[in-house]
């Protein structure tokens, strides 16, 4: 049986740019890419996962916007991770990094110079192709 395991991220922007976070050598995946956030806890929704994830790895409250589509990946057999997506602006604070070990902000045609997470990249694609529809939504 697969386990599906629900993790919420957020596509923070600001002006033209895109913020990218690379995971730091401590953690599984080291060195790859994302967009931040974390598994989903009972009893809480995607959107309350992200501000509490952003909160914890990045020290910034964000204001959610829509939710993207979704992406699934199996790293391991029998277990998916499902990405829920959302873009996301900062209301406060400065990143300021505790769990990653850099972050970049990227504009959408530099997305794919950096070496993303494998659950990530679908995002990262349909972000590629939708992102001026995105924006002025």
């Amino acid at each position: 049986m697969n386990k599906i395991i629900p993790v919420s991220c957020a596509v923070i922007f600001f002006q033209d740019k895109i913020l990218a976070v690379r995971r730091s050598p401590q953690m599984p995946l080291a060195g790859f890419w994302e967009f931040p956030g974390g598994k989903v806890e009972k009893a809480e929704s995607a959107q309350q996962c992200l501000q509490r994830e952003i909160l914890e790895e990045l020290n910034l409250k964000i204001q959610i916007g829509n939710e993207l589509p979704l992406s699934e990946h199996s790293y391991i057999e029998g277990i998916t991770i499902q990405l829920i997506p959302f873009l996301a602006q900062i209301n406060s604070g400065e990143i300021t990094l505790l769990e990653h070990d850099k972050y970049l902000w990227l504009g959408v045609n530099e997305l794919f110079e950096v070496n993303w997470a494998i659950a990530d990249i679908p995002i990262v694609q349909y972000l590629k192709e939708n992102w001026t529809e995105l924006i002025t939504d």
